[in-house]
């Protein structure tokens, strides 16, 4: 059932591609005119009282021929170009691919995570490839759940091929189908299906990485027998618990975080030898301390600390350990160790997102700003589909009062906010950072509208009530952010006071009393 549902699936996007859909909507309507138009014209040119009914019946049997040679022929501007760059296509090989998320057809909403976890498994692998320019997660999950044309894909995210695929689980066996369309035309190039037990499923991760390969046209890495799939633990249990781990750290929110971190200490308990389960775990505190200052800061901090040294015990090669050591030595505030760990970072792994991201909040915190500034830059270049990178750009630009190149940046960040809202609604604090780019962009009713959302979505996360103190302060409303900064403070949250130093949303209020009283009690 799972499988038919699937098929038909992609015949709709197949018929929209071909725009099927669009000619048989012209084809009735202009039926629909002629049908009208006989009535008064036949009788004035005296034609036989049959012809009404011939031209009836011509068109009702020329429907089904204009709807097959749509799809036979397609239509728009340079359709018949298409199949020749078809051709062309195979002589040379791609580029560039996007992995849009696999569907889950396997009946259970609960094995999610597996789907998500092989997508990303092989955009990693695919990562490694020399000459492949591989899209990245967060612009490829924006699609998720979505029917698309590989042709805008291919557009919008400039990649070359877009691969699209399926997995269903049934008790301990896997099957996968996946098919790689060429951009340009919309056509597919390569499709393979692949039924493994889930023992074996970093051996099918493998098997689908380099039939991608050669489907590319590309050369693997290294020798023949390099692996682009490396099992990162024996033990499936461990690794499936580990990706459930990451599916709730992606929602980067208070709960998500909680849960993950549950499942990365569930992954370690299960083989404690598990490098990246110590990564997560590292992560999954860090933020919890950075992000949500409450009572338990301190152990989280010690938390982060402990994973993150053991992680690179595990794994001293590991560019993601480095950058989650990084974390917990800036929370500690080792400021200057944390900067060799994130140099690290990037050495092992030029295209590291949370090392250049993490380094730029910290020399945010320190007010070395300008640097902050460079590495939010470089980060919103490397995660692609990233909106918090962005989203820092702009309010690092306001810190130094560069305020026109400031709104030019709230207003890029914006429509990523609104792609990662659509793929994570529960993310309150996305909802005030979107709440504060509008009032930036001088829209006051819809700021103020993403704030009650944000406090509607987690009314008990006190980071929310922080920021949505910030919009208040924004708008002028003294009275309400300052209020809404007492709640915060009541619920646990503690800000960092370097941070509060420059942050610039709340410039109208440093001269209140009210304010300076709560700073100096945080």
């Amino acid at each position: 059932m799972h499988d038919f549902i699937f098929r038909l699936r992609r015949l709709f996007a197949e018929l929209r591609r071909r725009r099927v859909f669009r000619v048989a909507a012209v084809y009735a309507v202009v039926a629909f005119v002629l049908l009208e138009v006989m009535d008064p014209l036949f009788p004035a040119l005296l034609l036989p009282d049959w012809a009404d009914t011939l031209v009836a019946v011509l068109l009702i049997a020329g429907f089904p021929l204009a709807i097959l040679l749509a799809w036979a022929y397609e239509t728009g501007p340079g359709a018949m170009g298409r199949p020749a760059e078809a051709g062309a296509a195979g002589t040379r090989p791609f580029d560039s691919v996007a992995v849009l998320p696999f569907s889950n057809l396997s009946g259970d909403s609960e094995n999610e995570y597996l789907s998500d976890g092989i997508t990303e498994e092989l955009i990693n692998a695919l990562n490694q490839v020399k000459g492949l320019r591989v899209a990245s997660r967060g612009s490829c999950f924006r699609y998720k759940g979505k029917a698309v044309d590989a042709r805008d894909v291919g557009s919008e995210l400039g990649a070359r091929a877009v691969l699209e695929g399926s997995v269903r689980r049934s008790g301990d066996r896997l099957r996968v189908n996946v098919q790689l369309a060429n951009a340009l035309d919309g056509y597919n190039v390569w499709s393979g299906s692949y039924d493994h037990r889930l023992t074996d499923i970093f051996g099918m991760q493998e098997e689908i990485a380099r039939a991608i390969v050669e489907a590319l046209r590309l050369e693997l890495p290294g020798a023949a027998s390099a692996e682009l799939v490396n099992a990162p633990t024996a033990s499936i249990a461990a690794y499936e618990l580990y990706l459930r781990g990451r599916q709730y750290f992606h929602e980067r929110r208070k709960k998500g975080f909680l849960y993950a971190r549950q499942m990365f200490r569930r992954a370690i308990e299960v083989d404690p030898g598990y490098a990246l389960a110590w990564a997560g775990l590292a992560d999954s505190s860090a933020f919890l301390a950075h992000w949500f200052q409450d009572e338990e800061e301190a152990s989280n901090v010690a938390e982060a600390d402990r994973a993150s040294r053991r992680a690179i015990e595990l794994a001293p090669e590991s560019g993601q350990a480095h950058a989650s050591r990084g974390f917990a030595l800036f929370l500690m505030k080792q400021f200057e160790e944390a900067r060799r760990e994130f140099e690290t970072a990037l050495g092992l792994d030029p295209e590291q997102y949370d090392a250049r991201y993490l380094q730029a909040r910290a020399c945010y915190q320190q007010g070395d700003l300008e640097r902050a500034l460079e590495l939010f830059e470089e980060a919103a270049r490397t995660g692609e589909e990233d909106h918090e990178a962005r989203y820092f750009t702009a309010q690092t630009l306001s810190a130094l009062e560069r305020g026109e190149e400031a709104k030019a940046a709230y207003k890029r960040a914006l429509p990523y906010i609104e792609r990662h809202l659509e793929l994570y609604p529960d993310d309150a604090r996305a909802w005030t950072q979107g709440a504060v780019s509008h009032s930036r962009l001088g829209n006051r009713a819809r700021g103020l509208s993403w704030a009650e959302k944000a406090i509607e979505v987690d009314p008990e996360d006190a980071a929310v009530r922080y920021n949505v103190a910030c919009l208040y302060a924004l708008e002028g409303e003294t009275d309400r952010a300052i209020a809404c900064l007492r709640q915060a403070l009541v619920d646990g949250f503690f800000a960092h006071p370097e941070w509060i130093k420059y942050d610039p949303d709340l410039d109208s209020l440093r001269d209140d009393p009210r304010f300076q009283a709560l700073l100096e009690g945080a």
